[in-house]
């Protein structure tokens, strides 16, 4: 027997960054939305333990030990319930490696439901984003999906409505970017400037709920952008090229260093795809829609 999770990756339509916590992290408001980029975990039984391979692009950047987020995730179930992880969990990625678009995160949050569907445990949702949030900042999304603010350190999260659907074209980048690096430079970048607590913008919310591309392509904000563009100098040529090629909005993925463009429709999200391959700025470029569906069995 096996069970196979397929997890969206996600795009942040709004990314509010507070200063530094005494703890390390940042308090953030955090307005997610899953796209249609998948990957898929699959649990199997495993007499020889826990363990971990994967397929896809840029498998070969997975860790395949007990520091991805997968395994640590069927640890922490196994822990929970008293039983031992012996399960294999395959990872079949097509979210972007390193990109900014919650692929380890997915992974988690995949592993997490497929071992609890595996093994029978009966864990309530809410044990479920419990584990998540011990596991990541971003994995409780992974497995909720559609639209959502998190906030505290992107943890706690109040699902959001949407009206409509969104068509994103994403710019692949010749390398990856560490997210701890980018929230660095954004502390550093800040030195001397007091930094505001972060809140969702309403016009966000608002574009959200109406299912408005027009309107929340005004709206979309990332403050770590900043940061990721003093380190990846490179991808403000790929942001240009996706707003000459049309797109009503364009910004960094999370922390980078995945670029996101918000089109108007299905075949304007087309075209403006074939520019970007075509310019010599990015490596690959998918097409996807929002809101997807969260963590599901498959």
């Amino acid at each position: 027997m096996s069970v196979t999770v397929r997890v969206p990756a996600k795009v942040n339509v709004q990314l509010a960054v507070g200063a530094a916590r005494p703890d390390g992290f940042h308090d953030l408001a955090n307005v997610f939305l899953a796209v249609s980029l998948y990957d898929e975990v699959t649990a199997t039984p495993s007499p020889e333990g826990l363990r971990v391979t994967c397929e896809g692009p840029d498998a070969d950047q997975v860790p395949l030990d007990h520091s991805n987020l997968a395994a640590r995730a069927a640890l922490a179930l196994a822990e929970r319930y008293g039983r031992e992880p012996a399960v294999h969990l395959h990872i079949a990625k097509d979210i972007p490696v390193a990109g900014g678009m919650a692929g380890g995160s997915a992974d988690g949050a995949g592993a997490l439901l497929a071992c609890d569907t595996l093994w029978g445990t009966g864990a309530s949702r809410d044990e479920l984003l419990d584990i998540c949030a011990e596991l990541g900042s971003d994995v409780p999304f992974s497995l909720v999906g559609g639209a959502a603010l998190g906030t505290g350190r992107g943890e706690r999260l109040t699902e959001l409505e949407t009206g409509g659907d969104f068509h994103w074209v994403f710019a692949l980048a010749a390398r990856g970017l560490s997210t701890p690096a980018v929230f660095r430079e954004f502390d550093r970048l800040g030195e001397g400037r007091d930094i505001p607590e972060p809140v969702a913008d309403q016009a966000v919310l608002d574009a959200l709920a109406k299912g408005d591309a027009a309107a929340l392509a005004v709206a979309v904000s990332n403050d770590l952008q900043p940061a990721a563009l003093s380190l990846f100098p490179e991808l403000s040529d790929t942001l240009a090229a996706g707003r000459a090629a049309g797109a009503l909005a364009a910004l960094v993925s999370g922390s980078g260093p995945t670029t996101a463009f918000l089109a108007t429709d299905a075949k304007s999200a087309s075209d403006i795809a074939g520019v970007l391959r075509a310019s010599g700025t990015c490596r690959d470029v998918r097409t996807a829609m929002g809101a997807a569906a969260g963590a599901t069995v498959v």
